[in-house]
């Protein structure tokens, strides 16, 4: 299973045209359009599972750059997230020989 990143779209589009945009390249199993919490308004830009890989490597190349009602439609492979192992440690641990500071009381 592929996820695609496919945005640029119009903002009243469905997620059955966008799923009948991408069907011809593969099966897609999920979609999920992004959308305002506030407003529930569509962001432009939506996730695509499709389950054969290059159905959506074909439909990259077929849809990235094509146009639809005026816009310009971008689509790229989502790489997997990373698993926890591959997280680096960005801060420095605190100095041992530091000497804590006693609490105040609460009152």
């Amino acid at each position: 299973m592929t996820k695609l990143f496919i945005g640029g779209f119009p903002l009243d589009i469905t997620e059955l045209e966008l799923v009948q945009l991408v069907a011809p390249y593969g099966t897609v199993s999920t979609i999920k359009i992004v959308r305002d919490k506030k407003t529930n308004q569509c962001k432009g830009y939506a996730f695509i599972e499709i389950l054969e890989a290059d159905g959506a490597e074909n439909a990259v190349a077929a849809l990235n750059g094509a146009e639809m009602q005026g816009r310009e439609l971008k689509l790229n492979i989502v790489a997997d997230e990373p698993s926890v192992k591959t997280y680096v440690r960005l801060s420095k641990p605190g100095d041992p020989q530091r000497k804590k500071r006693p609490r105040r009381p609460l009152s």
